[in-house]
C-alpha cells in the first residue's frame, strides 16, 4: 500500500511536472499556436467572404432553406436577439442593403427576368424584387452589391452596355443605402399600413425590422435609397410636397434593421415569390442559430451544414460564416478527404492531421480560421459525413500533433507519388519536419484501374484507347509493332489516358479499323498520370503572370535542369532562360495546371541520336514520312514513329509540342492520404502512419 502510494504520488508529481514544462515552453513560444489546452470547442469556417487577394468568393444574396422552423437576429455584446421567425421547408434569402444599380421597373415579369438572365453570366449579377405602386404589381432588377460609389458607377455602364437595349428607354441607375422613416411602430400590421398608404401615393415603402439601441423590436417604414444626403434630401422636399404634414425622419444607419422584401428572381419560368431581407446598419450581424437542425446554403450546391450561420458585411461584400463544433466540423472534412470505405487507421490519422491543421489557423481569414474550400480543407457540410469517419474522429477526439510546444501545421495531400517531398521543393525553405520520405503505399491509388493502349492512327495522329474496349491482332506492322481494332463502334480515342468529358477527342473507331500499339499504360490517377502534349501557345499563356521574369514568344526548348531530395523539379529552363518563379511549387500552375511538380517532360517536336562513336545529336522532325497503323501506306504528316534500342515506338511530332509524365497529386508534403490507406492495409497504426509523414512531432491529447 506504502509503495502503490508512493508510485501515485510519484505519478502525479511526475504529470504536474510535465504540465508546468509544457506550460512554460509555451509561453515562451513567440509565434504560433500554443498546443496546451488550445483545442477550441468551435471553429469558424467562411463560405463566402471578400479578402482580395488572400480570398475572395462573393454571392450578391444567399438563400437559405431548413427543414424545421428557424429564426434569425442580431449579435453583439449584449449577446443574440431575435428578430424574425421563419417557416421550414420555405427558401429566404439575405443581402446587404449597399449600393446597387437599378436596372429596371416594369409591370412585365417576364421581361425583367428575360433580362435578369442576360445579366447572370456577367460580373454584375442580378436580384429581381417586387413591389406595388400606385396599388400596381411592378417588378425592380437590380444588380450587385457594391462596396463603393466608384464600384456602382462602373457596373452602372457595364450594365448598361450588357442590357441596354432591352430596357425600352429607361437607364440604369445608382442607388444606396439611405432612407427615410415614415415612423416606428409596435406592430408589423401597423407599419404594413403605412407602407400601403406610401404605395398609394406612389412611393415605394418598405417595412424594416429594427432592433434600437433601447431594445425592443421595431417596426420602420422607409422609404427611398439615396446614395448621398442631398439626393435624400430632395426625396423629402418631394413627399412633402405630395404628403402634407408627414412626418419624415432620417434612418439611424447605427441601427440593426432587416428590410423586408420579396424576391421574384429564383424561379426563372414561373412567377415565385420568396421572402428576402437586406441587413442594414453599421457592423450589423445577423447571427441564425442552431436549432438541432441543418440550415440549406443553396448557392453552396444545396448543401446543408450543422451549427450557427451568421451573415455580415465584410469589405463591402456579403460574408457568410458557418460555425460549428470543430468534432463536428471534422465530421465533414475527414469525409470530404478520403473515402469512408478506407480502413480506420487511415482515417484516424486524417482526422488528427485535419484537426491539428484546423487549429493552426486560427484566425487566418480574419473573421473566420478557415474557408470551405480546398485552400483550407475541403468541406461540404453533412454531405460528406459517414459513420465510419464519425467513429475515427470520436476515437482521436482532442488528438494533434505538436512540435516544440505549438500545434503543428500538418498539411498533406491526395498522393504523394512514391515519395514525399521536401520542405525546400515546394517552400523554398527549410523544415524538418517534411523531410522527404518513402511512401510505398501511394501505389495503392492504381488497384483496380484500367489499363489503355496508346496507339498510331491511321492519319498519323496518337492517343489512347481503353484497354477493355480492344481486341489485339496477329499482325503486325513491317516494323514489328502489333495492331489492334476495337469492339465497338464510335470508340473514342482519347489525348490522354483518362476520360474527360470536357475534352474532345482526337479520333474514334470502329470495328475493322486499325492502329498501331505503341505503349500499353494504366489509366491516368493521382499516383501516375500523364498530361499534353501543349502547345507553346498554350504553355505560354498560363506561364504568363506566374513567371518573374520575360518569357519568350515561342517556347522551342523546355528543359528540367535541378530537381530536389525527392526527385520533384525545382529549376526549369525555357529556351536557355531560367523560368523563375516565387517558389518551385509554382511549377504546376505555370505548366497548365500539372498534378505535381514530380514529372519528366517529353517533347515531341525532338529526339537524341546515339551516333557509332558514342556521341549524341539533337535531331528535329520536319517534313517526315509517316508509315500508317496499316503498316502499308506511306502518308506525308507531321509525325514520325521511331524505334529505339528497346524495340519501343517513339512517336515525333513535328510540330512543336510538350508532354509531362509523372507521379503524384497536390504539393508532396506530409501527409500523403493515398499512402496512409497503404500503410493501413499493411497492419500499421494511425499513430505510426503520422509519425511516418510528419518528422520530430508529438502525438498529444487534449
Amino acid at each position: 500500500m506504502i509503495r502503490d502510494r508512493k508510485k501515485k504520488v510519484l505519478k502525479s508529481l511526475t504529470q504536474w511536472l510535465l504540465i508546468v514544462v509544457i506550460g512554460l515552453s509555451c509561453l515562451n513560444s513567440p509565434t504560433g499556436v500554443m498546443a496546451a489546452g488550445f483545442v477550441p470547442d468551435t471553429i469558424r469556417v467562411a463560405m463566402f467572404l471578400d479578402l482580395g487577394s488572400t480570398y475572395k468568393s462573393v454571392v450578391p444574396a444567399v438563400t437559405l432553406e431548413s427543414e424545421s422552423p428557424w429564426n434569425a437576429g442580431v449579435i453583439g455584446s449584449a449577446g443574440y436577439q431575435q428578430m424574425v421567425s421563419l417557416p421550414a421547408n420555405n427558401q429566404v434569402r439575405f443581402s446587404l442593403d449597399s449600393f446597387r444599380v437599378k436596372v429596371l421597373e416594369t409591370t412585365d415579369w417576364k421581361m425583367a427576368m428575360e433580362v435578369s438572365q442576360k445579366l447572370s453570366s456577367t460580373v454584375d449579377k442580378p436580384i429581381l424584387f417586387s413591389s406595388s405602386l400606385g396599388g400596381l404589381p411592378v417588378y425592380q432588377l437590380y444588380t450587385g452589391m457594391y462596396a463603393t460609389e466608384q464600384a456602382g458607377t462602373d457596373a452602372v455602364n457595364r450594365v448598361n452596355q450588357t442590357v441596354g437595349a432591352n430596357l425600352n428607354g429607361q437607364v440604369p441607375s445608382l442607388k444606396g443605402n439611405n432612407h427615410l422613416s415614415v415612423g416606428n411602430f409596435t406592430t408589423i400590421d401597423q407599419a404594413i399600413e403605412q407602407q400601403n398608404m406610401m404605395f398609394n401615393a406612389g412611393y415605394d415603402a418598405r417595412v424594416a425590422v429594427q432592433y434600437p439601441l433601447t431594445g425592443g423590436i421595431q417596426y420602420g417604414v422607409w422609404v427611398g435609397e439615396a446614395i448621398n444626403v442631398s439626393e435624400l434630401t430632395i426625396l423629402q422636399q418631394d413627399i412633402n410636397l405630395v404628403i402634407p404634414g408627414i412626418q419624415l425622419s432620417t434612418v439611424d444607419s447605427s441601427i440593426p434593421a432587416l428590410i423586408l422584401r420579396q424576391d421574384v428572381g429564383l424561379n426563372t419560368t414561373a412567377l415565385k415569390t420568396v421572402d428576402h431581407y437586406q441587413i442594414s446598419g453599421e457592423s450589423t450581424k445577423v447571427w441564425i442559430p442552431n436549432q438541432n437542425n441543418t440550415m440549406k446554403v443553396m448557392e453552396r450546391s444545396k448543401r446543408s451544414y450543422r451549427g450557427n450561420l451568421e451573415i455580415s458585411s465584410y469589405n463591402g461584400q456579403l460574408s457568410l460564416i458557418n460555425e460549428l463544433p470543430l468534432e463536428q466540423y471534422l465530421y465533414s472534412v475527414v469525409g470530404g478527404e478520403t473515402p469512408s470505405s478506407w480502413p480506420a487507421a487511415a482515417l484516424k490519422s486524417q482526422a488528427v492531421a485535419a484537426r491539428s491543421y484546423a487549429i493552426f489557423q486560427k484566425n487566418k481569414f480574419k473573421v473566420a480560421d478557415v474557408v470551405d474550400t480546398t485552400l483550407s480543407q475541403v468541406y461540404n457540410g453533412i454531405s460528406t459525413e459517414a459513420p465510419s469517419i464519425t467513429q475515427a474522429v470520436d476515437d482521436t477526439k482532442g488528438e494533434i500533433l505538436v512540435k516544440d510546444g505549438k500545434v503543428v501545421e500538418t498539411i498533406f495531400s491526395s498522393n504523394s507519388g512514391g515519395v514525399t517531398a521536401d520542405s525546400s521543393e515546394v517552400w523554398n525553405s527549410n523544415n524538418n519536419t517534411f523531410s522527404s520520405v518513402t511512401s510505398e503505399g501511394d501505389l495503392s491509388a492504381e488497384n483496380s484501374l484500367q489499363m489503355w493502349y496508346y496507339v498510331l492512327l491511321n492519319n498519323g495522329l496518337t492517343g489512347y484507347i481503353r484497354a477493355d474496349n480492344v481486341k489485339e491482332l496477329t499482325s503486325t506492322t513491317l516494323a514489328g509493332l502489333t495492331q489492334l481494332t476495337v469492339t465497338a463502334t464510335n470508340t473514342n480515342v482519347r489525348p490522354i489516358p483518362q476520360i474527360q468529358s470536357t475534352v474532345e477527342p482526337i479520333g474514334k473507331l470502329n470495328p475493322g479499323d486499325m492502329a498501331v500499339i505503341l505503349d500499353k499504360v494504366t489509366e491516368s490517377n493521382s499516383y501516375s498520370w500523364i498530361r499534353g502534349p501543349y502547345t507553346s501557345a498554350e504553355l505560354l499563356k498560363t506561364m504568363q503572370g506566374r513567371s518573374l521574369s520575360e518569357l519568350p514568344t515561342t517556347i522551342r526548348t523546355l528543359e528540367i535542369t535541378k530537381r530536389g531530395p525527392s526527385g520533384r523539379v525545382i529549376e526549369l529552363m525555357v529556351n536557355g532562360q531560367f523560368l523563375n518563379v516565387r517558389y518551385p511549387d509554382q511549377f504546376r500552375s505555370a505548366l497548365n495546371g500539372l498534378p505535381s511538380t514530380l514529372f519528366d517532360i517529353v517533347s515531341t517536336g525532338s529526339y537524341t541520336v546515339l551516333g557509332s562513336d558514342g556521341a549524341t545529336v539533337q535531331a528535329t522532325n520536319s517534313s517526315t514520312s509517316v508509315i500508317s497503323s496499316s503498316g502499308i501506306n506511306s502518308l506525308n504528316g507531321n509525325t514520325t514513329v521511331i524505334m529505339n534500342g528497346d524495340s519501343k515506338a517513339i512517336v515525333v511530332d513535328a510540330s512543336e509540342k510538350f508532354k509531362f509524365i509523372g507521379q503524384g497529386n497536390g504539393h508532396g508534403l506530409g501527409l500523403s492520404q493515398w499512402g496512409a490507406k497503404g500503410m493501413a492495409d499493411a497492419g500499421n497504426d494511425y499513430q505510426d502512419i503520422l509519425k511516418h509523414y510528419y518528422q520530430n512531432v508529438t502525438i498529444v491529447k487534449e
